[in-house]
């Protein structure tokens, strides 16, 4: 196969308006084809996009488009439920800080940022089935168009179509074995300290972090700006995790009203510090009900023929990891290099080999949280690897875009 010069990016989220960007900077013309009828703004919670995503998007000048967005929390205190502290970890210096932020508004700035440089958006656009040629790939939508290109990329998230037409095989998604919960507690008192997000271990886990005026927090009252500013100071947004053998669904979970969630995460965190403080000053309305933590298992397929996989469709650790929006970027950006200077067959394969080693890493460390907040530990001080050391791998990784790839 030679270069590729077109491309179909199948999803709009945030790998698909990333991978688009950086195809255009590689001197690829990308059309991004989207499910729904229109953008899916508000949609999701609350993400930390970590130094290591912030540094791709400086790749493809798209780092401007963070400016407004979220709030840094450079630094990370570690402890238990019974309130001790056994580490503080400030950052690294050189980099920039980890920020807080609505996913939906990460959504809407990189969607806009990609539009305003000359990405073409499709909606509507159902993927039923694709055809390949010696020369080309052909999409089918279920509204009966069809579009062609040189290759065919699946950004289409954690329960890709892509990815099942590339191996009918493929796994699904993952549960990890709790439900995920995210609110606002205002007025506790809870003593926290600016720019630190704490993680309370023990019989269950909770994190946690102070949040100034008018920040886009992400939880609570549909995920919007904090309609409340003058009682910020006293704001602190949390995140939870209920133990459930059993998934529920997004339906099952909506059956349920926010407050009776609440009496069983107040029952759960009883003499929990400071969760149960937390708990007890967090009204319904400023619950989010974040549903089944999810990962993907490794995927043993990644590319076919004229068609590869990017981002969530081919790697989502749980949301654990701290790190599924930055690993979704960094292997936009590598896809687009790789396809920048190989033909398409060996791009796609030096491709996996850049990024499979590191995500699948990530991937297991987050398992491994997962598992630790399913089962619940005795209260006491965690086996914690020192956090310079934990955060170095994934903070400190870097791509250099101007480094020509080579065949594997």
């Amino acid at each position: 196969m030679s270069k590729a010069t077109t491309a179909l990016v199948i999803g709009g989220g945030v790998a698909g308006s990333v991978i688009a960007l950086a195809l255009r900077k590689a001197g690829i013309d990308a059309t991004i084809y989207e499910r729904y009828p229109v953008a899916a703004d508000g949609v999701g919670a609350g993400l930390s996009l970590a130094p290591n995503g912030q540094q791709a998007l400086r790749v493809i000048g798209a780092d401007q488009a963070l400016d407004s967005l979220g709030i840094d929390m450079p630094g990370s205190i570690f402890g238990d439920a019974n309130g001790n502290i056994f580490t503080e970890f400030a950052g690294f210096p050189e980099l920039p800080a980890t920020r807080v932020m609505a996913r939906a508004d990460l959504f809407r700035a990189l969607a806009d940022y990609a539009a305003a440089r000359g990405v073409h958006f499709e909606y509507g656009k159902r993927l039923v089935s694709v055809a390949e040629t010696a020369e080309a790939v052909t999409a089918t939508f279920a509204d009966g168009s069809t579009a062609t290109a040189d290759i065919l990329i699946g950004a289409d998230g954690i329960r890709s179509t892509v990815r099942t037409l590339i191996d009918a095989d493929a796994p699904g998604p993952e549960y990890g074995g709790v439900l995920s919960f995210g609110g606002i507690a205002r007025g506790s008192d809870v003593e926290t300290k600016d720019g630190m997000m704490y993680f309370a271990f023990g019989r269950t886990f909770l994190g946690y972090y102070r949040v100034p005026a008018g920040a886009a927090l992400g939880v609570g009252r549909g995920g919007h700006d904090d309609p409340d500013p003058a009682n910020t100071d006293a704001n602190i947004v949390w995140f939870a995790s209920l133990p459930r053998t059993e998934p529920l669904t997004s339906s099952e979970t909506g059956k349920i009203s926010n407050a009776e969630w609440l009496t069983q995460l107040g029952e759960l965190y009883t003499g929990h510090v400071p969760g149960e403080t937390l708990l007890a000053h967090t009204a319904p309305e400023d619950l989010t009900v974040v549903g089944p933590m999810e990962l993907m298992p490794s995927v043993p397929t990644w590319h076919r023929g004229r068609i590869v996989l990017v981002g969530d469709s081919a790697h989502a650790p749980s949301s654990s990891s701290g790190q599924g929006a930055s690993l979704a970027i960094e292997s936009a950006i590598e896809l687009a290099r790789c396809l920048r200077d190989l033909p398409v067959a060996d791009a796609f394969t030096a491709y996996e080999q850049l990024r499979r080693p590191r995500v699948e890493a990530i991937a297991d460390g987050a398992r491994g949280a997962n598992k630790a907040k399913a089962e619940g530990k005795p209260t006491g001080r965690p086996a914690l690897p020192d956090p310079e050391e934990m955060f170095r791998h994934t903070h400190c990784h870097t791509i250099d875009w101007d480094q020509a790839v080579t065949p594997a």
